[in-house]
């Protein structure tokens, strides 16, 4: 399958190195660090026979760049956190869960991995499509950073890319601004809108839409917008759109 490993900001350049030879021993290359350690002899000693992939990686300064040509984004998270940010941890998958729903889908998947100290923030976490936790014991549910990747790459390794092509980033993007917008349109409850954001994202996340779907959802959206607007006096909306 098309699939990216994003790793952000790696305190440990061990990690790293490790990291990039996982991703040799399952068939996967494509590597993206996010502001990450310097990357000096133990990363190369720890890359091992995948020193190429760890050269090759590519280096950005922001999460945005790192996913913004990807279809699905998929974050790595445990599923215990305080009750103030439980929503944007749930519903959570595990990786053979997560497996079966990626299992046919033709597109870029990224799957992220948050620091090794501090996981990932709130803005973070609120640019994922779908959650996944790996089940651990109860006793010491803490994993090493590269552990997490090589269990998540040995379940991913025998994901068959399918004939179900992933809509486009850009117009699922656009999707997920209709739908903001819409809540504004119909007077929301602003204390709900980013629980509510959030849903509609993991919604479509779940869904892996393909690019018909998403046109005539942005499509409905549409008309639903022009009708609040007519009703308001504003027959215009969207006059502009970008194409």
């Amino acid at each position: 399958m098309n699939l990216r490993i994003v790793l952000v900001e790696p305190l440990y350049q061990g990690n790293v190195g490790s990291v990039t030879r996982a991703m040799k021993n399952f068939g996967f290359s494509d590597l993206v660090l996010v502001n990450p350690c310097k990357l000096e002899g133990e990363a190369r000693a720890m890359s091992s026979h995948a020193r190429d992939l760890l050269e090759n990686a590519k280096i950005v300064s922001t999460l945005e760049e790192a996913i913004e040509d990807c279809s699905i984004i998929i974050g790595t998270t445990g599923i215990a956190g305080s009750r103030f940010d439980l929503h944007l941890r749930v519903p959570g998958y595990t990786p053979e869960e997560m497996k079966e729903r990626l299992s046919g889908v033709d597109g870029k998947v990224a799957v992220l991995f948050g620091r090794e100290d501090n996981g990932f923030t709130r803005e973070e976490l609120k640019k994922c499509d779908m959650i996944m936790t790996i089940p651990t014991s109860e006793v010491y549910p803490v994993m090493n950073l590269s552990h997490a990747v090589t269990v998540v790459l040995y379940e991913f390794s025998s994901i068959k890319s399918g004939e179900t092509p992933l809509a486009d980033p850009f117009d699922i993007r656009l999707l997920y601004g209709h739908l903001s917008e819409l809540l504004d349109d119909i007077d929301y409850p602003e204390h709900k809108k980013e629980k509510t954001d959030l849903m509609l994202k993991r919604i479509f996340g779940r869904a892996c839409l393909m690019p018909r779907e998403v046109q005539t959802l942005r499509g409905i959206i549409r008309k639903i917008q022009r009708n609040c607007n007519n009703e308001n006096g504003n027959s215009n909306v969207f006059e502009n759109e970008e194409k």
